[in-house]
């Protein structure tokens, strides 16, 4: 395993030790982020092609106000409503904000886009370290909040699969179906995998092997913890997938073949 020295006093930036490719990593977290959110706020900001035969894109999921007839909770927006505020810009905060403030995705955008540091032993543009004590970083503190609303989503985004197999015949299941399954798998991968639902189901005991049920809850959390990296880019490339693909099969590019 190949070694580097450390410097014991806080370099310029850019500065390192470092002979390996340390600058790879941070590039293509700033490539897979920086697509998904102008490919997400773009796709969001469309207010249509969101809806295509039983099945919803997860971005409008769940669709507050829409048009007549798209079955919205709300029914049509409000006509005090700007015109630049769509059915997904209501809803997109809540697991927007799970993800910002996300443990792994911190780590992730410090170094990708604050180069703070841009990676570990890696000379950054700061002087001194402010932690997430201050606005706007202290809001990072509340990701176990927003995790409260991911876990509902999840139920939201659920029966939304079941509805995607309910078409005008009677039940079916097409390639949309499939897509918006995988999409709740990989996001309930993700979510169950989340650090503070980890110490939530089994950080509360000192010896939570005297709690079978809590041990085993948090053995399950702490498997997909592990993975949790992995899903989270998983679960982030699938949710723009699906709304592509709701997207293409609406505007008519695409056609949904129809499994059963």
């Amino acid at each position: 395993m190949s070694s580097f020295d450390v410097p014991l006093e806080r370099g310029r930036f850019g500065q390192t030790a470092r002979r390996d490719t340390w600058w790879l990593y941070p590039l293509l977290t700033f490539l897979g982020l920086g697509a998904f959110l102008v490919y997400s706020t773009w796709a969001g900001m469309q207010g249509k092609y969101y809806i295509s035969g039983p099945y919803l894109s997860p971005m409008y999921a769940p669709l507050l106000f829409g048009q007549p007839g798209e079955g919205a909770w709300f029914g049509t927006m409000p006509a005090w409503m700007p015109s630049f505020v769509t059915a997904a810009m209501l809803i997109l905060w809540a697991p927007g904000g799970f993800r910002i403030t996300c443990y792994y995705y911190r780590g992730a955008y410090y170094k990708a886009f604050w180069a703070d540091p841009p990676n570990c032993a890696v000379g950054e543009p700061r002087k001194k370290y402010l932690g997430e004590r201050y606005f706007p970083l202290i809001i990072q503190n509340i990701h176990r909040y927003f995790m409260y609303l991911a876990l509902i989503f999840l139920f939201l985004l659920a029966y939304d699969v079941y509805k995607a197999t309910q078409f005008p015949n009677g039940f079916g299941i097409g390639v949309g179906t499939l897509v918006l399954l995988v999409n709740v798998i990989l996001l309930g991968s993700y979510t169950l995998g989340c650090h503070s639902l980890r110490h939530l189901v089994g950080g509360l005991f000192d010896r939570i092997s005297r709690h079978p049920v809590r041990k085993q809850a948090y053995d399950c959390v702490s498997c997909l913890n592990r993975r949790h990296m992995l899903f989270a880019w998983m679960s982030l490339f699938w949710v723009g997938f699906s709304d592509l693909y709701i997207r293409m099969c609406s505007m008519g590019i695409w056609t949904d073949w129809r499994i059963l």
